[in-house]
């Protein structure tokens, strides 16, 4: 395509392209540009953002808007795309697009399909200066009208929503060395392909390539948006060079104070976060819930696991009385649940929790570290699930509602713990089950008991613990069982230095 050609005229070009059948592109193309990128150095991509892009401010960047009338498949199909302009934060360029029965089109980018607003851009100085990254619309909670439901931008980062929820944590691509002394390196993707839908289509495939200093990658992401927007994902990875740390799926997320963890500052509101906890799901059964908290300094804990079944940061409270914050509206947030595709071996989830002093700043990432990287030159292959639901309950047992704590005299701590759910319904009412309880080295377990709460139906357990460490953080475990079993998840609480 003539590259003078505009977003306009690449619009109307592709309108008369039949979608249903594609021509012969798909993830082994993507593939194979990945590894062919990962046997040559590293090229950073050359931003072409005259200055008033470059240093624009961040209420001048949100005055750009582009044009929904522009959008790509524009009233013809179940989707449509939206496309985000560079400048601000998101200044290295990514190619967009089109696999369609004719072939693979490239979208340039045209400076007519944005609104400007109060800012004083000259057009000509945006000749070819490619995308920001883009949004996905679909008529989500109504059918006259198409929500948007995923977004890809900046490095990696993508996020998506279900019905009746609103954006809040999000996933990456990929994560490598984060919290190490070295520094994190950040992935990003340099180009996308969108695959046209059938006309009545549920789910749209996109492509992305991946590159950065140490490592290439090929995606294919399906996205069914739905009560449950689901992304299937589909990644290989290559590597120039040994990293560290691979983090695979991983998640993104914001916690300032809850339940457990104080406001550092007086706040009107009583909770403040995009997600409450970390969930693991094991191959042997067993269900760990570790609720989050904001540290007074860097915190990074791991959980050993030989083919996890899934894990996730969720938003459990879905009270609006639990925030108190009609602009944020917290309780609306997604969860989002990872469950692997295949066998991914032994390795390890890492959770990184990071002193934050507002709620600006997403603090909290979770994923999966296989035990042993490929080598260089060598594909790391893997698939995997992501769901963003409002639901945040997985698993069979019964579940951790809250987690609170207090002072007891000078130097001594009780923790509250409400379960509920699960297999503690199905309890006879007369049924006692026994409270597990244990404390790493660093405290002291003092007392424990667990009794039904009469207010809600479901169970409370009481923990009150001495701190014998007072340089470290303790971690501390629960959970409720039977002679059968385990009928509730494990409580697995790291006591922060306060």
């Amino acid at each position: 395509m003539n590259p003078a050609a505009t977003l306009r005229a690449a619009l109307l070009v592709l309108a008369s392209v039949p979608g249903v059948a594609h021509a012969a592109f798909g993830f082994e193309d993507v593939s194979k540009r990945a590894q062919q990128l990962a046997a040559k150095s590293y090229k950073a991509p050359e931003a072409k953002l005259p200055a008033a892009l470059r240093d624009i401010s961040y209420d001048d960047y949100r005055d750009i808007r582009f044009k929904a009338d522009h959008a790509l498949w524009r009233g013809r199909l179940p989707f449509e795309v939206q496309f985000f302009h560079p400048g601000f934060l998101f200044q290295q360029p990514v190619k967009i697009n089109v696999v369609g029965a004719k072939g693979v089109t490239r979208l340039p980018f045209d400076p007519k399909a944005f609104n400007y607003g109060r800012n004083k851009i000259d057009p000509r100085d945006l000749r070819d200066i490619g995308f920001a990254g883009f949004r996905i619309h679909y008529p989500l909670n109504r059918e006259d009208y198409k929500d948007e439901v995923a977004v890809f931008l900046g490095a990696s980062y993508l996020r998506a929503i279900g019905k009746n929820q609103g954006y809040g944590l999000s996933a990456r691509g990929l994560a490598v060395d984060t919290a190490l002394a070295s520094g994190e390196e950040f992935p990003s993707f340099r180009e996308f392909w969108l695959e046209w839908p059938a006309p009545e289509a549920r789910e749209l495939v996109v492509y992305a390539l991946l590159d950065s200093r140490r490592v290439t990658g090929a995606y294919r992401f399906v996205i069914r948006p739905g009560e449950m927007t689901v992304l299937d994902v589909r990644a290989r990875l290559f590597l120039r060079a040994p990293v560290g740390k691979l983090g695979i799926a991983p998640l993104t997320s914001m916690y300032f104070f809850g339940e457990n963890d104080p406001a550092p500052v007086e706040d009107y509101r009583p909770e403040v976060h995009d997600s409450d906890g970390l969930l693991i799901a094991s191959s042997t059964g067993e269900w760990l819930w570790r609720p989050l908290v904001n540290p007074k300094r860097l915190l990074v804990t791991s959980f050993a696991l030989d083919a996890p079944r899934g894990f996730g940061l969720l938003q459990r409270d879905r009270a609006f009385a639990r925030y108190e914050d009609l602009e944020s509206r917290f309780e609306k947030r997604p969860t989002a649940w990872v469950e692997p595709v295949g066998d991914w071996g032994a390795g390890h989830v890492e959770l990184v929790q990071i002193p934050t002093a507002d709620e600006f700043n997403d603090n909290i990432v979770a994923f999966w570290v296989p035990e042993r990287a490929p080598e260089p030159g060598k594909a790391l292959e893997l698939a995997y699930r992501v769901s963003w639901a409002l639901d945040g309950r997985f698993g069979p047992l019964g579940q951790v509602i809250q987690t609170r704590r207090g002072q007891v005299g000078e130097d001594v701590t009780r923790f509250v713990v409400d379960f509920d759910g699960g297999l503690l319904d199905k309890l006879p009412r007369d049924a006692a089950p026994e409270l597990s309880a244990w404390t790493a080295p660093g405290a002291e377990l003092l007392e424990h008991r667990a009794y039904r709460n009469d207010a809600t139906g479901g169970w409370r357990a009481v923990l009150q613990v001495r701190r014998t460490d007072p340089d470290n953080p303790v971690e501390l475990r629960a959970f409720l069982r039977t002679p059968e079993g385990a009928v509730t998840e494990a409580w697995s609480y790291v006591w922060p230095l306060d």
